[in-house]
């Protein structure tokens, strides 16, 4: 179905392969469009409980192609503009999925890389992998990813890398919020796998209501209403089938329905 990715279903999970190994799965038009698209497939797919995006071969993605970016720099305003929107599209059918997301990293994770890395909901990296918001170097910003590298690292953070373009190593990356896990190079696969097994056993309503939770809430002040948000929240949620199968199998020793 698509011209630059794989997706690689094993039961209850769905892998987003990049396969574009031979330019490091740099991203172009097409592989914007295709994951888009494949975002927008799998969270329509009820029987898909996590999603991981991973990159063929050696690199996860090493941002944008630069074939992609001379074209863009030849370009007016107004193409520039409409460009820059589909990429922001992409991001957001991404990090908007309803169901668990994990971006599995491995060697460069550069610019759009990066991005793509903090979109997802949750990040294990190898060891070897290594992270940079580098558009400065080129002239440009990282605006598009600017929205979830900041919510990943804050501001401080942001300051200083948007503007220096380092280079940040998987334990720095650990540091401060970039990903969650770092594993070793071989090991890799069995920290995703570990963290698929966990969001599995997860009620799949209540993980979506979880994340609508954590947007709602963030950066806002203590307060009256928020208490009463917080309040209506929890109360719709025990309202529910899930919860009420959910509390009913914990106390019945039996294994509730979404894990049937």
């Amino acid at each position: 179905m698509y011209e630059t990715l794989e997706i690689e279903r094993s039961g209850r999970v769905a892998t987003i392969w990049m396969n574009r190994p031979e330019v490091f799965n740099a991203f172009n038009e097409q592989l914007i469009a295709d994951l888009g698209a494949a975002c927008t497939l799998l969270d329509a797919d009820q029987a898909v409980r996590v999603v991981v995006l991973a990159g063929r071969g050696r690199h996860f993605s090493a941002g944008a192609d630069l074939s992609w970016m001379r074209r863009a720099s030849a370009c007016g305003q107004p193409e520039n503009l409409e460009d820059a929107r589909r990429f922001a599209r992409t991001m957001r059918a991404l990090a908007d999925m309803s169901k668990p997301t994990i971006a599995r990293i491995q060697g460069a994770a550069l610019g759009g890389g990066t991005g793509l890395a903090a979109a997802c909901d949750m990040a294990v990296a190898s060891a070897d992998a290594v992270f940079a918001t580098s558009e400065v170097k080129f002239g440009i910003i990282p605006a598009v990813i600017s929205p979830y590298v900041l919510r990943a690292i804050g501001p401080r953070h942001a300051l200083r890398y948007f503007q220096s373009a380092e280079r940040i190593s998987a334990e720095r990356a650990l540091a401060i919020g970039l990903v969650n896990e770092v594993t070793t190079v071989d090991g890799l696969d069995a920290g995703v796998a570990a963290l698929v097994d966990a969001l599995i056993a997860g009620a799949p309503q209540a993980q979506k209501a979880a994340k609508d939770l954590i947007a709602a809430i963030n950066g806002r002040a203590i307060d009256d209403s928020i208490g009463e948000e917080t309040a209506q929240r929890i109360a719709r949620q025990r309202a529910t089938d899930e919860a009420r199968d959910g509390i009913g199998a914990f106390l019945e020793k039996r294994t509730p329905s979404w894990l049937l």
